[in-house]
């Protein structure tokens, strides 16, 4: 596996306007930014190869209801790319910025996906009133893993979440049911790690190692919520950045400092 990567700086921060740091701190998503590329897609992206190719059962999960959302998923995805500098398609392949070919799979969507861009990418689709989790590709979790979550509703997925109450867990469900095609939302965490490994999988309730602080580097997740007008299902994407905190602005390392002193989600 290559080794640690980070991005050379921190391109999102909402948490820096305090009207956004209260959960869940969400704000309108310009459809044209609903995929990002950044300068570390490259490193990203090799990493993601290497999980999909040797641990594919611990980096995706699709559910059979979710099948045909995940086809829709891989084809608005594929639209987004579309004219991008450095993504080039050809007949059943895709080029990436990075040189890499990858074989577009109509019968892998997810495991598709997860080798185009650098996103983790969440299925959630309505039952019985709440929003259920029935397909992923998640190559960069931060303390949790896939297989304790895949089938389980929106507020079982954050129950381990100190900070995911009633009140939260009604605000976001709100979320899910109005979230509408063509109108995405987003919001950002921000977490401190002493490692910047981008795949650290935790059981659920398993303790992650202390931080010393000041930490050493800022990790956040441009977390994306978006709606599929074919099949209904609601999309979440998560974008990873791990920025050393050396390299953040002033004003970043100062709120972050603060910020990280306490749980922050």
């Amino acid at each position: 596996m290559p080794g640690p990567v980070t991005q050379a700086k921190l391109g999102f921060a909402p948490w820096l306007d305090p009207r956004l740091r209260r959960l869940p701190g969400v704000q309108p998503l310009a459809p044209a930014d609903w995929v990002l590329v950044d300068d570390a897609y490259a490193g990203q992206m090799a990493q993601r190869d290497g999980l999909i190719a040797t641990v594919p059962e611990q980096v995706h999960a699709l559910l059979p209801e979710a099948r045909a959302a995940a086809t829709e998923l891989l084809e608005a995805v594929l639209a987004e790319l579309s004219g991008r500098p450095g993504f080039v398609r050809a007949g059943g392949t895709l080029r990436r910025p990075d040189g890499v070919v990858v074989s577009l799979d109509p019968a892998a969507p997810l495991l598709t996906l997860g080798r185009l861009v650098q996103a983790d990418w969440c299925l959630l689709q309505p039952r019985g009133g709440v929003h259920v989790l029935t397909g992923a590709v998640l190559c960069f979790p931060s303390g949790w893993r896939l297989s304790d979550k895949i089938g389980r509703a929106l507020p079982a997925i954050h129950a381990p979440v100190p900070a995911y109450d009633a009140q939260i867990a009604a605000r976001v469900q709100r979320l899910f049911d109005g979230v509408r095609p063509g109108a995405p939302l987003w919001r950002a965490n921000l977490l401190a790690h002493a490692d910047p490994t981008l795949h650290q999988p935790l059981p659920e309730g398993a303790s992650r190692p202390p931080v010393p602080a000041p930490a050493p580097f800022l990790r956040s997740e441009r977390q994306a919520i978006a709606r599929l007008p074919v099949s209904g299902a609601a999309v979440f994407s998560i974008h990873t950045a791990v920025v050393a905190r050396a390299n953040l602005t002033a004003e970043q390392r100062s709120t972050f400092d603060a910020l990280t002193a306490a749980p922050h989600a």
